[in-house]
């Protein structure tokens, strides 16, 4: 069998997709491009396009973007790019999570925290300090600075443990 050569129509639909995820990279942090499998010169360019303030050199950078992608390895950075997709919404999953149990914690007391160490396995004489803190200070000033700090305990635990039902 012979190779079809793609039609004019299809390469088009592909160029505007590379280009699409080209935009998508353009907003991504540079700790996040770090994990992804770009060549120098895609990374110079995504970089460059994420300081560009005018809207037609924007335009040509990102049109440079998809050129680029061209060349490079589209289906592993896609593949890259998606897996970040997930780890930010596990990210966003713990952090909502983190503050569910502070509320809960700050709302029900001990009987929060227990329930909150069978659910995470944690140790939890941190928590009950800072709970109890919370419960004897009178300034608000005070208590959310404590809100905070319960919020970074519980966070950090949950980050640090894989909970059940999470990805």
């Amino acid at each position: 069998m012979e190779d079809v050569k793609p039609s004019k129509s299809e390469l088009k639909r592909r160029y505007a997709a590379l280009q699409e995820l080209g935009e998508q990279l353009i907003r991504l942090p540079s700790s996040q491009l770090d994990t992804l499998p770009l060549g120098d010169d895609l990374r110079a360019a995504i970089e460059q396009a994420a300081r560009i303030k005018s809207h037609s050199a924007l335009r040509r950078q990102r049109q440079l973007i998809g050129k680029l992608m061209r060349d490079a390895d589209a289906d592993s950075i896609e593949n890259a790019f998606h897996a970040l997709g997930g780890q930010e919404r596990q990210a966003k999953r713990v952090f909502k999570m983190a503050e569910q149990w502070r509320d809960r914690i700050v709302r029900e007391g001990h009987e929060a925290i227990s329930a909150y160490a069978a659910s995470a396995g944690q140790d939890v004489v941190e928590l009950s300090r800072l709970y109890q803190e919370f419960s004897s200070e009178g300034s608000d000033q005070a208590r959310k600075i404590i809100l905070r700090r319960i919020f970074r305990v519980i966070h950090e635990q949950l980050r640090s443990v894989q909970l059940p039902g999470s990805e």
